[in-house]
C-alpha cells in the first residue's frame, strides 16, 4: 500500500517523520500497559502502524478513511467516530489516540464509547496538549477542531465516565529539542501573517499547505531525529502542563 502520509497520518519513520511515528508508537505501548485483558477498539486508527503494541489482546480497527484501512491484518471497520457500527458493551476496552481533537462535536464521540464499553470497561483518550502543540491561544493545524489543556479534557470526560484520571506524555530532553526548534519554525512562519488572515482561507485549502509545509520541513532530519525511539517517552501525572500529549483514562463503573 502507498503510504498516505498527510499532516496527520504519520505512517513512515524515514527522516524527518520518526520523531511523531515513534511517538504514536510509544503510546500505543503506554496504553496497553494500562489496559486489562479483552477485546480493544482502536478508534481513529489510521493505518494501524503500531496496533501490535496491543497484543495479545484483539483489536478491532475504526477509521474514517478506507484507504487507511487498506492491509490491516485484522478486523477494521470504516466508520464515523460519532456512529459507530456496533452492539452496545462489544468492548473491554477503547483507545483513541490523535482523534479527539479531530471531531467537531467530540462529546457524541464520548456517548459512542459510552455505548459500545461494557460495565466496568476503560477508554484511555490521547490528544495533543494545548499548551505546548502549536499555539496555546490558536488551533494551527487546520485538521484540528478542538485542543484541550487538563482541565479541560477532564471536564469533557467527566461528562461521561464515572472515574478519569489525566496524564502527561514526557519527553527526553533529545525530543523536546526537536519539539522546541519545530515551534520556534512555527512562530517565526506565523510572524509573517500578523492579521491572521490565514485564518480566512478555506480549511481544505489550509489542509494543502500544513501538508506541503510539514513534508517539506521534514524531507531533512533535524539533529537528532533518527535517534528518536520509544523510550524517549513516558507517562506522568505531574508537570502536566509542560506534557507533550495528555492521556484521558476514564473508567465506567461494573454493574
Amino acid at each position: 500500500m502507498a503510504p498516505l502520509v498527510t499532516g496527520e497520518r504519520v505512517t513512515t519513520r524515514e527522516g524527518g517523520f520518526n520523531p511523531s511515528f515513534q511517538r504514536h508508537r510509544a503510546e500505543y505501548r503506554l496504553c496497553a500497559g494500562l489496559l486489562g485483558d479483552g477485546r480493544v477498539l482502536d478508534l481513529g486508527c489510521g493505518i494501524g502502524h503500531s496496533w501490535t503494541e496491543l497484543s495479545p489482546r484483539e483489536t478491532v480497527g475504526v477509521d474514517v478513511e478506507a484507504a487507511a484501512l487498506a492491509g490491516q491484518d485484522r478486523e477494521t471497520h470504516q466508520a464515523d467516530m460519532r456512529t459507530l457500527p456496533f452492539d452496545p458493551a462489544s468492548f473491554a476496552s477503547v483507545v483513541s489516540i490523535q482523534s479527539i481533537e479531530h471531531v467537531p462535536n467530540p462529546e457524541r464521540v464520548l456517548a459512542e464509547v459510552t455505548r459500545v464499553l461494557s460495565p466496568g470497561g476503560r477508554a484511555i483518550f490521547v490528544t495533543p496538549n494545548r499548551l505546548t502543540f502549536g499555539r496555546p491561544d490558536e488551533i494551527i493545524d487546520p485538521y484540528h477542531y478542538v485542543e484541550y489543556d487538563a482541565r479541560q479534557l477532564r471536564e469533557l470526560c467527566r461528562e461521561s465516565f464515572d472515574q478519569v484520571e489525566i496524564l502527561g506524555l514526557q519527553v527526553s530532553e533529545r525530543y523536546r529539542a526537536i519539539h522546541d526548534d519545530e515551534r520556534r519554525e512555527l512562530d517565526r512562519l506565523l510572524a509573517l501573517d500578523p492579521l491572521r488572515a490565514r485564518r480566512l482561507l478555506p480549511r481544505r485549502l489550509r489542509q494543502r499547505l500544513y501538508d506541503r509545509r510539514l513534508s517539506q520541513d521534514r524531507r531533512t532530519p533535524r539533529a537528532a531525529a533518527l535517534e528518536i525511539g520509544p523510550e524517549d517517552f513516558w507517562l506522568s501525572g505531574e508537570g502536566l502542563d509542560r506534557a507533550i500529549d495528555l492521556f484521558a483514562v476514564c473508567d465506567l463503573a461494573p454493574e
